[in-house]
């Protein structure tokens, strides 16, 4: 099955009811967990994923709500057995810092440990991430707080194709990556710098010609704003829908 799966919905503070946003990508046996703020393990045995089948890691940006988990995910994957290798990819920026977080748990002392490789992605649109004949991932930097990724995938099996923002203003980089894509998962926590409300998420999918929006990485709990799909309504003709956690997409 060829899906993706919402591990998590919320913006930076999270609820009960909504954690950190972080996804997850499968393709056939393959899976590709974007962003690690809080450790996935648990969101990933809800879904019926086996952690065993993740083979790549993408962190889109060093805030604590996206890589905080990573260093626990990695202690667990060793404590349970793995010994396939595990494939880190994001900005040389995000993986220098990743490394020196990784080091202040002395990671390289936990023995045997599987293989890990940090790919660096180039600072450049339409970046090659990964290109297997059932998956492709490209990303573009963005506009946020500090250097940071969008994705597009494609699936060219079933010549579908998504792409998500991740955390930035809007900006002609995601319209580009975005370009007649499926689906648009757009981040919606508000306009504040390096962040986009919901009407805004709109505008960049009508401009990008996306099939449908789904909105995710938005405040909630206490901190929840209005009717988002209704304020994206006003500027995006097409279907939108708020994700939720463990809300499954299929492809």
């Amino acid at each position: 099955m060829t899906e993706l799966i919402v591990l998590g919905a919320s913006n930076a503070v999270p609820t009960l009811e909504g954690e950190n946003t972080h996804i997850a990508i499968r393709a056939g046996e393959r899976v590709v967990l974007v962003d690690c703020g809080s450790n996935p393990l648990l969101r990933l045995e809800q879904a019926g994923l086996d952690f065993h089948a993740i083979s790549d890691v993408i962190l889109t940006h060093f805030h604590p709500d996206h890589v905080g988990g990573l260093p626990l995910l990695l202690l667990d994957l060793w404590l349970m057995g793995r010994v396939a290798p595990l494939k880190l990819h994001g900005l040389s920026d995000t993986l220098a810092r990743v490394k020196k977080m990784l080091d202040l748990f002395d990671w390289q002392e936990w023995q045997p440990f599987f293989p890990v490789e940090f790919c660096a992605l180039p600072a450049e649109e339409m970046s090659t991430l990964l290109d297997l004949p059932d998956l492709k991932i490209y990303s573009s930097p963005v506009k946020h707080l500090l250097p940071n990724i969008a994705l597009r995938v494609e699936f060219p099996v079933e010549n579908k194709s998504l792409a998500y923002s991740c955390d930035t203003e809007p900006c002609p980089a995601v319209i580009r990556l975005a370009r007649n894509v499926d689906i648009l998962l757009h981040e919606s926590a508000g306009p504040a710098t390096g962040h986009t409300s919901a009407s805004q998420a709109g505008e960049v999918a009508a401009q990008a010609g996306a099939g449908s929006l789904y909105l995710i990485h938005y405040p909630t709990g206490k901190f929840a704003a209005g009717d988002l799909v209704a304020e994206a309504r006003q500027t995006f003709s097409g279907p939108v829908i708020l994700a939720r956690d463990l809300m499954r997409i299929v492809i």
